[in-house]
């Protein structure tokens, strides 16, 4: 099958992100042809003009719908689509050059009807989107779930760098209401549905989180809030892992109870795990602000997903809670 790629990009409020990926699409270093497709959901501050301005350099259509959320944005762009192989990108993120030969080569190679990539930080990032982008991947925090070559076997693509075939599409109807977590969830009903996933660890972005340390916190407060949410909908995925930030959090507050109590074992655990989270930092890159900065940024997101996971749980476990009635900020309505 000769894959025809088009690029699907739902963007709220931030055209000089657009600017900067529609860029790099520019920049990209490969003779396979491609388009580009941004659906506007619902902005006050559109991207028209900054779209507009790339309308000579790339193949790239635009579409304005009212704001529904991320997952029915991409819906709505795959449907409008020229292509049969749709790669699923944030307005956040910047392609390097050699991103779609990458993706290709490994399609070509091993075709799946699903496959996700990695994000990194740029060498321009600043030093808390580093910070942040450490916790979010390294193998330490998060276990690579998110785009790392030793993570599980059955690999769950992000939506922020997702590709997905034209018939999975439509078969699998798309992705849900649900936000965050539309991406694994999809994933799910994948396989489910027969389709394979693969992650393809060259074909990674640089994702450029716009993101404070309490924007950081409410982000992995959702991601707790919704896992919960996908065991039910989804039981045979539940892992006894997704425990861990909720564990961790509860035992550092057994430890400073105990630390008062006189006993400091527990407390030293604790301080060896985050002087393992310093060193690695600075092996990776290589300033000590960062890696100080990612020490906050673990502890951060933890606390967030973890208060976040224990909630959920029992508001859905003990209190037999409708979730889209209980948590209504998780969902959005279908158009």
């Amino acid at each position: 099958m000769q894959l025809k790629y088009s690029f699907i990009i739902p963007v709220y409020n931030r055209p000089d992100e657009i600017q900067e990926l529609l860029q790099s699409f520019v920049t990209l270093k490969t003779d396979t042809d491609f388009e580009v497709v941004i659906i506007e959901d619902g902005s006050t501050i559109t991207s028209k003009e900054i779209v507009d301005t790339f309308s000579g350099k790339l193949d790239i259509s635009y579409y304005f719908k009212e704001n529904s959320g991320p997952g029915d944005s991409r819906n709505y762009g795959m449907q409008r689509a020229r292509g049969n192989y749709f790669i699923i990108l944030d307005s956040d993120c910047i392609l390097p050059e050699n991103y779609l030969e990458e993706v290709d080569c490994a399609l070509k190679k091993g075709y799946v009807d699903c496959f996700g990539g990695p994000d990194k930080a740029h060498p321009s990032f600043t030093n808390l989107q580093k910070a942040i982008n450490f916790s979010m991947t390294s193998f330490i925090t998060t276990g690579g779930i998110r785009g790392n070559k030793h993570s599980v076997n059955k690999f769950q693509p992000r939506s922020f760098n997702m590709g997905l075939s034209n018939a999975a599409f439509q078969n699998s109807k798309g992705f849900g209401t649900i936000h965050p977590g539309e991406d694994p969830d999809l994933s799910i009903r994948l396989w489910n549905l027969g389709y394979k996933t693969k992650l393809i660890p060259k074909a990674y972005v640089y994702h450029k989180r716009r993101i404070s340390w309490h924007k950081f916190y409410i982000q992995v407060h959702k991601f707790g809030m919704v896992r919960p949410i996908l065991n039910q909908w989804h039981p045979s995925t539940k892992k006894i892992t997704y425990w861990f930030p909720t564990l961790f959090v509860m035992g550092f507050v057994v430890a400073l109870f105990l630390l008062f109590l006189g006993y400091e074992w527990l407390f030293i655990v604790y301080g060896v795990y985050f002087a393992m989270v310093l060193l690695l930092a600075l092996v990776i890159t290589k300033s000590i602000l960062v890696a100080l900065w990612a020490v906050v940024a673990v502890a951060i997101q933890f606390l967030g997903y973890g208060y976040g996971f224990l909630k959920s749980t029992l508001a859905l476990e003990v209190f037999n809670k409708d979730p889209k009635i209980h948590f209504p900020n998780l969902f959005f309505k279908q158009t």
